[in-house]
């Protein structure tokens, strides 16, 4: 659920949504291998975990070595410029090339971003409209992946 409301002066918004239990989420995961993990977000057999409730994004494609992520920036993304804060871009890219990796890996297996470098060409904005962020992996070796996202 995700309701915003603006109050009658127009300054003030308000929104709410709810989330499920992580810790469920992530114990579920660790019977699916990478892909159906990944695949079970996607088309609603599993919940979505807390930050894509928070941040309004979804999972649009996953096959393996490469997530697809899409959201409507919407005027709660929005920095004190009002375009959408640089850490909204970062984190979409953080979740499809740690979620690329993710597809790869065996039952139980798991991954953390060790180093994320992200360069800005343009603003996002609501008028924007949906804007999607493919991570597709690059390398996969026994202890380190590389992946590489654009959006």
């Amino acid at each position: 659920m995700n309701d915003i409301h603006t109050t009658a002066d127009d300054l003030t918004r308000t929104r709410s949504y709810s989330w499920a239990d992580p810790q469920a989420l992530a114990e579920a995961g660790l019977e699916m291998s990478g892909l159906e993990y990944i695949r079970g977000i996607m088309d609603g057999t599993l919940p979505h975990p807390p930050i894509c409730e928070t941040l309004g994004y979804r999972i649009t494609a996953a096959d393996e070595g490469r997530v697809t992520f899409s959201i409507e920036p919407r005027e709660f993304h929005y920095n004190p410029i009002r375009v959408l804060h640089g850490g909204i871009a970062a984190t979409l890219i953080d979740s499809a090339t740690g979620c690329a990796i993710h597809t790869t890996l065996p039952a139980g297996g798991n991954y953390l971003t060790t180093n994320l470098n992200t360069d800005y060409l343009r603003p996002l904005t609501e008028a924007t409209g949906e804007v999607s962020c493919t991570g597709i992996v690059v390398h996969r070796g026994r202890r380190t992946a590389i992946s590489t996202a654009e959006l």
